[in-house]
């Protein structure tokens, strides 16, 4: 009796969820059937279900064969990699100092500064990243020039083109992300600041031993369900900012998808290296779901 009766109360929670589910399942499931271009050798003409020729995985050697495939795919890794460690290094730091700051008007104001760039689109973004970082005009090359320093083609040179974008994406959403970790700070008990002021330590020693520790679980737990997004480097960033000069640094699998499939025209191998790509995250996604039920007892339902 109960059950049902709270089967009855929760229904209308569950009928909320089926605009949410349609939509899902028109725009992400119903497209999936375009993966079987992978295994074609696809001709537009014919249509989606037309008369194709099987080539069964031929694709997908030819994928490996690329001279720049593994190049792409490091690109890919190394990138995203970055912006995991820093994208969670760069909120945890900045939401411990603010959470020292003692004047309320000050951290609203500081809030509301970093908030603003992650509600700002790469598009516009990247129109001011162009006009900043210019080797000749911008704002940064100037301020270097004052040490003696630069030009510095940051957009334009392959060692510098891979930490401008990890450095900007961490610019844009550390302000964001802080706010997880700052409700993570406030969950902590206060009679434990009180004990370790007792016992005499300082703001250091509070921070290491008690802000640190009650943050754990979040950080751990965030961490984890980051690696699903390990081939996910970011390309409406990248794809604005980068160009063929820097292709050997800043190339990704998703740019490499849209010039292979949009550009090229060679539909059957960008459908092939982007199911390649979404077989290997799902296999990520599921680990570490897997992994923060087992540490941490995280679920959905």
């Amino acid at each position: 009796m109960f059950k049902r009766y709270g089967a009855r109360r929760e229904l209308p929670l569950h009928l909320m969820l089926v605009p949410g589910l349609v939509l899902l399942l028109i725009f992400a499931y119903v497209p999936m059937t375009g993966v079987i271009i992978a295994f074609q050798q696809f001709n537009p003409v014919k249509g989606l279900f037309g008369d194709q020729r099987w080539v069964g995985l031929d694709n997908f050697r030819t994928i490996f064969a690329m001279p720049n495939i593994w190049r792409v795919i490091g690109n890919t890794v190394f990138i995203a990699l970055m912006k995991i460690v820093l994208g969670m290094l760069v909120p945890i730091v900045f939401a411990l100092l603010l959470n020292e700051v003692k004047r309320a008007l000050f951290k609203r104001i500081t809030q509301t500064i970093i908030y603003f760039p992650y509600f700002l689109s790469w598009i516009i973004l990247s129109g001011i990243m162009i006009d900043v970082l210019s080797p000749s005009t911008g704002l940064a090359n100037v301020a270097l020039s004052w040490f003696g320093l630069g030009p510095v083609y940051f957009l334009g040179e392959n060692g510098w083109f891979p930490y401008t974008m990890v450095v900007s994406d961490v610019w844009k959403n550390f302000g964001f992300n802080s706010v997880i970790y700052l409700a993570a700070i406030t969950s902590i008990d206060l009679t434990l600041y009180e004990a370790a002021a007792v016992d005499g330590a300082g703001r250091w020693r509070q921070t290491w031993h008690v802000t640190l520790p009650g943050m754990r679980m979040i950080i751990v737990l965030l961490m984890v369900l980051s690696l699903g997004g390990i081939f996910d480097a970011g390309f409406d960033q990248i794809f604005n900012l980068y160009s063929p000069q820097v292709y050997e640094s800043g190339d990704i699998i998703d740019t490499m998808i849209y010039r292979l499939g949009l550009l090229q025209s060679q539909y059957s191998i960008s459908a092939g290296v982007g199911l390649l790509k979404s077989g290997v995250s799902f296999v990520l996604i599921t680990v570490s779901y897997y992994l923060a039920y087992k540490l941490f007892k995280y679920r959905f339902f």
